[in-house]
C-alpha cells in the first residue's frame, strides 16, 4: 500500500501527523509526501524526518501548480507509477489512528473493498476544545452526510452516498484511474474528494464506509470560520471565505 499526503505550508504542525504514520502498527507501506509549492520550509520537515527514520519507505516530490486535488492527483499517479496496487490519502494536518494502515487493508482485502472511506473526529491535541465543540462537531458530520444522501441521487449511482473527506480514504489503483483521478483543481473551485467519491459510485458497487478506520482532523478551518459558515462552505460552497488555507 501506498500512502500519499499533500501539504501546503505546514511545517509548524506536519511533524504530527508524520509521527502518527510512523507509529502506525503495520508498517508496510510507502509514504509520499506531496509538497504544494509551500514558501515555508515544510519540506526541510519532511527531509529530515525522512533521515530520522530510515527504516520508513518514503519520498518527497513537488507539485508546483497549486491546489490541493493537484497535489493529491500527482501524487496518486507517483505511487500508481512506481507499482502501487491501493493508495491511500490523509493530510498534513491530521492525525491517522495507530490502527488506520492495518485496518484500510483489511477493507480492502477481507471485505472486498474498492474504495473505502474512514470516519473523521475532531484532533484534541492542537486545539482546544469545549464541549460544545465535542457536541457539534460529530452533529455538523452527520448533517453533512445526511444532505448528501438526500441531495445525491440518481440511477447512475451504484450505491448511496457516503461522506468521504479526502483526508482519510483510500482506493484501488485501477479504479483510480478508471474515475479519472482528483479533479486537477483547487478547494476554492472543487471539493476534490467529493467529486471522485461521486464518480466511483457511477462505476462500482464495492465501495463503502468502515468505522474502525480513523483519522483525527484539526479544527482550525472550523475555528475561524465559526460552524455555520463552514457547513455552509463544505455542503454546497454556499458561503465562500476570504481565505482557505487557514494556518
Amino acid at each position: 500500500m501506498y500512502v500519499v499526503v499533500p501539504f501546503y505550508n505546514e511545517a509548524a504542525g506536519m511533524r504530527a501527523t508524520l509521527d502518527a504514520l510512523a507509529g502506525q502498527s503495520d508498517p508496510a507501506f510507502t509514504l509520499i509526501l506531496v509538497d504544494n509549492a509551500s514558501s515555508d520550509h515544510g519540506a526541510d520537515v519532511a527531509s529530515e524526518f525522512a533521515r530520522q527514520h530510515p527504516e520508513m519507505m518514503m519520498e518527497v516530490i513537488v507539485e508546483p501548480t497549486m491546489g490541493t486535488g493537484a497535489a493529491a492527483d500527482t501524487g496518486f499517479r507517483y505511487a500508481i507509477g512506481r507499482g502501487a496496487s491501493h493508495i491511500a490519502r490523509t493530510d498534513a494536518d491530521c492525525l491517522p489512528q495507530r490502527d488506520w494502515v492495518r485496518n484500510l487493508k483489511r477493507a480492502f482485502q477481507d471485505d472486498g473493498l474498492e474504495f473505502v472511506a474512514g470516519k473523521i473526529k475532531p484532533r484534541t491535541d492542537d486545539i482546544p476544545l469545549t464541549r460544545f465543540d465535542r457536541l457539534v462537531i460529530p452533529l455538523l458530520l452527520w448533517v453533512a452526510e445526511r444532505f448528501g444522501r438526500l441531495h445525491r441521487l440518481g440511477r447512475q449511482f451504484r450505491y448511496p452516498y457516503i461522506l468521504a473527506a479526502g483526508n482519510n480514504l483510500a482506493i484501488t489503483a485501477e479504479l483510480y484511474q478508471r474515475a479519472g483521478g482528483f479533479p486537477r483543481t483547487s478547494i476554492e473551485q472543487v471539493h476534490e474528494d467529493r467529486e471522485l467519491s461521486e464518480r466511483v459510485r457511477t462505476l462500482t458497487s464495492r465501495g463503502g464506509v468502515r468505522a474502525d478506520v480513523v483519522v483525527a482532523n484539526s479544527t482550525r478551518r472550523a475555528k475561524r470560520y465559526g460552524y455555520l459558515r463552514t457547513a455552509l462552505w463544505y455542503i454546497a460552497h454556499c458561503w465562500r471565505p476570504v481565505e482557505v488555507d487557514v494556518r
